[in-house]
């Protein structure tokens, strides 16, 4: 029903001072008027849904043709409904008080006001004992889902108020009709007390008190509960910002583990993973004749495309390095495609750079060429420091990885694996990945004793693509 009132500014988000503070305030204020804005097209909604069942129900309890005179009021409150929605924002506004006021006055008018299509000539006084008051809870009820106490609370207040003065004005200003009184009176000589219960000219004043008492007790209960369901808002908030911060420095699925776990990377494990690197090869000899700008700029296009690839084949960014990158699959955990998954982002990287140098001499810039190394076998696992903790990975098979991309230089290749790697793909049943890989054996690799076979993705001839 009503949607109303926000809280403001003040209350929605603590303002703080300096930049980061500043920054987190406008991610939970854009999270919470989101938050609202689904509130009040379900409140909108909601109004829509009880607005149509009520009118149903009066049919069967209001006389024709008074019935439509309700259900005029019912249209009212449905479209004053629509406007709630339309001028709602987050912070106080006055446009938006005025409709939620006009809310209640158009009920209370409905509700005690003369029914123009009525026809029984009945004193005032029994407009209030129809117990009409109670259909004032719907808008209530539904003003909690607009996420605001100060609505709530708003609106248990005015209610109150309007309701109360409707009695006075109808207390001081209408006539009441002695003769009905007295024939009750008459009928009940015995029970004056029931006569008085009965009599069609009584307010009832304690009653119509007490339901406006009651009303803004339930009103005060519900804005509490609003308030720290705001109060959860704001935590929840808190928590998908500091999540969204960790996915800026850690790939998702180390989001993942570090989320649903107290110490998920403490315990030290050791399993078989993939490991690829990446590097602009020559990148030395192209920053040192460029503006540092250009250099930055450069990698920032660079690593964006890596990145994307890394994280669409669930891999984990390990680390950059400076013009490239080291990325890991089957950590933290391990799965069933790993090393398929290392190869299939590795050919999707080397698509986004023919993309990007294609890009880039378009413009005039010259292309950047690319070398990538993936190794599969066993690689220790865990977190490392004291304070700022890393997420590390060690072993042999990083050094061999690192050995293979270094590897693409003398062998004219874009990617090099290992004989291992490319015997895991096979395992896990990727053999299109394999696919234009030549094969080179006793192929001496700095740091391993023994010769290993290679396979290697060969460079097309490159245009302009120098070192």
């Amino acid at each position: 029903m009503t949607e109303g009132v926000r809280s403001d500014p003040g209350d929605d988000i603590a303002h703080a001072s300096g930049g980061e503070a500043d920054r987190e305030d406008r991610y939970t204020e854009a999270v919470l008027e989101h938050h609202k804005r689904e509130g009040l097209a379900l409140a909108v909604k909601a109004r829509w849904w009880a607005m149509g069942v009520v009118a149903v129900f009066l049919l069967f309890v209001a006389p024709w043709p008074e019935v439509l005179y309700y259900h005029f009021i019912l249209m009212v409150l449905c479209a004053n409904g629509w406007l709630i929605q339309r001028v709602g924002r987050v912070g106080q506004s006055r446009t938006e008080l005025l409709l939620i006021f006009f809310d209640l006055l158009i009920m209370t008018i409905g509700i005690v006001g003369p029914n123009p299509l009525g026809e029984h000539d009945w004193p005032s006084a029994m407009r209030f004992q129809y117990d009409n008051f109670q259909y004032f809870y719907l808008i209530l009820a539904a003003g909690t889902l607009a996420y605001s106490w100060r609505t709530v609370i708003a609106i248990g207040t005015w209610t109150a108020m309007i309701w109360c003065a409707a009695l006075a004005l109808s207390f001081w200003f209408t006539e009441p009709m002695e003769a009905l009184s007295d024939a009750v009176i008459t009928a009940l000589p015995n029970h004056p007390e029931l006569g008085r219960m009965l009599d069609p000219n009584s307010f009832h004043l304690d009653l119509r008190f007490q339901e406006a008492f009651v009303f803004i007790l339930v009103a005060l209960t519900l804005g509490l509960t609003v308030r720290r369901f705001n109060t959860l808002l704001r935590s929840n908030a808190a928590l998908e910002r500091e999540r969204t911060n960790l996915s800026r420095y850690f790939s998702p699925n180390v989001v993942e583990e570090l989320s649903q776990n107290d110490e998920p990377l403490k315990q030290i494990r050791s399993h078989d993973i993939a490991v690829l690197f990446v590097d602009i090869v020559g990148f030395t000899e192209f920053a040192a004749a460029r503006k540092p700008e250009e250099v930055i700029e450069t990698l920032r296009e660079f690593h964006g495309l890596m990145e994307g690839a890394v994280f669409a084949h669930e891999g984990t960014l390990d680390k950059y390095l400076g013009d490239g990158l080291m990325a890991t699959f089957g950590t933290p955990s391990p799965s069933e495609r790993d090393a398929q998954n290392a190869l299939r982002c590795a050919r999707q990287m080397m698509r986004d750079v023919d993309d990007w140098n294609n890009a880039r001499i378009s413009k005039g810039l010259p292309p950047l060429r690319v070398g990538f190394g993936a190794h599969y076998g066993p690689a220790v696992l865990a977190d490392i420091g004291a304070n700022r903790l890393e997420f590390a990975v060690v072993g042999n098979t990083v050094n061999v990885a690192s050995r293979l991309e270094s590897m693409t230089r003398g062998l004219n290749a874009r990617l090099v694996i290992s004989d291992g790697m490319r015997a895991e793909v096979l395992r896990e049943g990727g053999d299109e990945c394999l696919d234009g890989l030549q094969k080179f054996t006793d192929q001496d690799i700095r740091g391993v004793a023994e010769k290993l076979t290679v396979w290697a993705y060969e460079r097309p001839r490159d245009h302009g693509i120098t070192g």
